[in-house]
């Protein structure tokens, strides 16, 4: 193979330190190139003639996000709701006083936050009995965080606990992945005459005005190598989501299960207020929801508005006290973008209370998330409802161990859980690569939310990230790798 004149080039900057292994830097260095390509160019030709390695280390920067510089500023969200605790009485560290204290987009996460540390919500107070163990816990995150003001950091210097731990919090940290590579002379590169390395002027093209002369004689040309790998073209194949979407849907036909769908504009009632969520929950808020301007309203049957207001303000003859205070109409008739498909199931349940169903989709949800390796403010869910008069707990687990043995994870274990619809709530969870990870969270609908849709029946309901199990099946650590157009990295994912 005839050299070209960067390979030349780099070739004759490496052969003085034969022995050196050369970064990036050092051969932009020697030879006078700026740009990098012209060093990844040559040094690709100097390896396909085996004149030289290339070897590549792989790593990940993980720097602050917008949240984790104001983290630094202010102090962690645990740290400050832990501050605000210890300034309390025993007896004054309440749900209802921390509400208070802090936004209503705080309160909630940070309670999540608190419990992870080991406090617990009892009869509305909040306590623990090692105070140590969360003080512990919060400066070690802290710390981390503050570790990072200064600039990015390489991931394997942090602590492995902490990176996990942060990377599944909103805004806090970056990571992006890198890779550094070097180049060696080999045997045969280092033995290269280097009086054979001048570089010469190379003619790419053939030019009328060279052929009308004599000029074409006595040029010299730049190699061209027929024998040289070309891209194989391959055919089309269905995007892995949507072969994905396919696969789901045919193991819940499989098992019996009808497919609905809906639209993606609804309002608030239909979206929250059927579901009991209370009307000052924090996921209502303009920072967690996309609510619209056109349309700014969508009409609701006075009916529901009538039996939503009646279960949240003191239960209706459902056996709940309900939330309390004056439930807000105009609220409940917000236009906005579903933030999930359960809306689905539950105007399903509405239109057929008195006929038994299994039913399952897979749509498109919305939500105010900011973009990171495992969120996007697009993504899909995959719902589901059993509606009959024998539906029980043991029935739900069955069957979506069913499905997920269906899918290739045999392993799947439920915890309880806690969600403001479903009582019980279970969160199911996969063995994956020797751990347990959480995809779902399901449950019984309360009666607050059937009892006013005008069933009886219990309603085993479930709903799942497809995305996340997008990541776990095509073994991905970014989710926008499943949006991002690079056909060559889409055809190298697995045929689902």
């Amino acid at each position: 193979m005839e050299l070209g004149n960067n390979e030349r080039r780099m070739l004759r900057a490496m052969l003085p330190e034969p022995s050196r292994a050369w970064s990036l830097d050092e051969l932009l260095e020697a030879t006078g190139w700026s740009d990098q390509v012209h060093v990844a160019g040559a040094g690709a030709g100097l390896a396909e003639a085996g004149l030289v390695e290339v070897a590549e280390e792989r790593g990940r920067i993980v720097s602050l996000g917008d949240e984790g510089a104001k983290a630094v500023a202010d102090g962690l969200l645990e740290a400050r709701l832990w501050d605000w605790m210890s300034e309390q009485k025993p007896t004054d560290r309440t749900m209802a006083g921390l509400s208070a204290a802090f936004e209503r987009h705080e309160a909630g996460p940070g309670v999540g936050l608190l419990k992870a540390l080991g406090i617990k919500v009892e009869a509305g107070a909040l306590a623990t009995a090692d105070e140590g163990a969360v003080v512990a816990g919060i400066e070690q995150r802290t710390s981390f965080i503050q570790s990072l003001a200064d600039g990015p950091l390489d991931a394997a210097s942090l602590d492995a606990e902490m990176v996990s731990h942060f990377s599944g919090r909103k805004g806090l940290i970056a990571i992006e992945e890198h890779v550094s590579r070097s180049w060696s002379l080999t045997e045969a590169g280092s033995s290269e005459d280097e009086s054979g390395l001048e570089e010469v002027e190379l003619v790419g093209d053939v030019t009328p005005e060279m052929l009308q002369g004599d000029s074409w004689r006595d040029a010299k040309f730049k190699p061209f190598d027929v024998n040289a790998p070309a891209p194989v073209p391959l055919g089309g194949r269905p995007h892995p989501m949507q072969a994905l979407i396919e696969r789901i849907r045919s193991v819940f036909l499989e098992m019996g299960f009808s497919e609905i769908e809906g639209p993606y504009v609804q309002s608030a009632g239909w979206n929250m207020d059927a579901l009991f969520i209370p009307q000052s929950h924090p996921a209502r808020t303009m920072q967690d929801t996309f609510y619209l301007s056109e349309p700014e309203k969508v009409e609701v049957e006075d009916e529901y508005l009538d039996l939503w207001a009646s279960v949240h303000e003191h239960g209706h003859d459902t056996g709940s006290r309900g939330w309390g205070g004056t439930f807000d109409r105009d609220e409940a008739q917000k236009a906005l973008l579903r933030t999930h498909t359960t809306v689905n199931t539950i105007r399903h349940i509405a239109d057929n209370p008195h006929e038994p169903c299994r039913v399952f989709g897979i749509g498109r949800v919305f939500r105010q998330e900011s973009i990171d390796r495992t969120h996007l403010p697009e993504f899909h869910q995959i719902e589901g409802i059993i509606h009959e008069p024998d539906a029980n707990l043991p029935m739900l687990i069955s069957t979506l161990k069913t499905f997920y043995a269906k899918m290739g994870y045999p392993d799947v274990r439920v915890r309880p859980a806690y969600f403001p619809y479903t009582e019980p709530s279970v969160e199911v969870e996969v063995l994956w690569r020797g751990e347990w990870m959480e995809l779902g969270g399901s449950g019984i609908f309360r009666p607050e939310v059937t009892e006013p849709l005008g069933t009886e029946w219990p309603v085993c309901a479930w709903g799942m990230g497809l995305e996340r199990l997008a990541m776990l099946i095509l073994e991905l650590d970014d989710i926008r790798e499943l949006y991002q157009p690079d056909l060559e990295r889409l055809r190298r994912m697995p045929m689902l």
